[in-house]
């Protein structure tokens, strides 16, 4: 009798605990949705139900036209082509890029690799808008303005963090492996490309995928460097919604943003498995 009791009392306490550890999850959740839905809800009202007050929460009726309006009113198609030219040579750049160094950093042994790594690592902590006017004169100089060079030849040198993502991946690997190919002849650049890159996988999957996200909403970059509109990136045609120095379209610029967070969202979902197996591989050793 006392044994069934206590195993009473102890499903208890899990179903306790599983509802309190949703519960906390439901309103973390809800917390992050609420913005979103709220931009939802802004994008099926007209400007008219957008300015009422008090605030009309849920569209009556709703209103579908500022989703074609938001087509009509930016050139949507000419900066989704621009943006999608510079994330993709940005993903691929920094992808190449930052799994050479961290194979540098993690496979081949040499003097002051470690002092050297910690000064790269270290490089994260300066801010970016520091480097901002520094990096735009020498850009200047090298008559980029106006160009989207600035924009993706510095992917090309490596990021920081993604070079640390990748230093932990290759650590988890055999050093036979490299040994192996050496004794058989093989360079350092081809044990990288032909064994190391293609093991790599999760990594450069995780990498490309923060790439991806940073690139697509990145808003600082393309509104310095490009000043020319046929250039625009697509979070810069949130400006073409401005209808006067004290008013937006803020149904028209609500359908517009959900149109450019769509891709976003899409690639996450698909790529959502592979980006947590990479996380969890890359985060183990030190």
């Amino acid at each position: 009798m006392s044994s069934t009791t206590g195993s009473m009392g102890r499903l208890r306490i899990r179903v306790a605990k599983t509802l309190s550890r949703h519960l906390v999850l439901t309103c973390v959740a809800l917390v992050f949705a609420v913005p979103v839905l709220a931009m939802i809800a802004e994008s099926l009202k007209t400007l008219a139900q957008n300015t009422i007050i008090p605030p009309q929460w849920i569209p009556n009726p709703i209103y579908f036209g500022n989703y074609p309006q938001a087509l009509n009113v930016a050139p949507f198609a000419h900066m989704l082509l621009n943006t999608v030219v510079i994330v993709g040579l940005q993903v691929v750049g920094v992808a190449i890029s930052s799994a050479l160094v961290g194979y540098g950093f993690s496979v081949i042994k040499w003097r002051g690799q470690n002092a050297v790594f910690l000064l790269v690592i270290a490089t994260m902590l300066i801010p970016y808008e520091v480097l901002l006017i520094p990096q735009y004169i020498l850009f200047s100089k090298f008559g980029w303005l106006n160009t989207f060079y600035p924009l993706i030849v510095p992917y090309f040198f490596g990021i920081p963090i993604y070079i640390f993502l990748f230093r932990q991946f290759f650590l988890r690997m055999p050093v036979e492996l490299a040994e192996a190919a050496r004794i058989d002849g093989a360079s350092e650049f081809r044990i990288f490309l032909r064994v190391f890159l293609p093991l790599a996988k999760p990594a450069l999957i995780v990498v490309a995928l923060l790439q991806f996200v940073a690139g697509w909403n990145d808003f600082l970059g393309p509104l310095i460097y490009l000043n020319d509109k046929s250039l625009s990136t697509l979070v810069l045609g949130m400006e073409y919604f401005r209808q006067n120095q004290y008013q937006v379209d803020v149904g028209g610029q609500a359908a517009y943003s959900i149109l450019i967070v769509a891709p976003v969202v899409l690639v996450f979902f698909l790529a959502q498995r592979r980006f947590i197996e990479g996380i969890t591989l890359t985060a183990v050793k030190g």
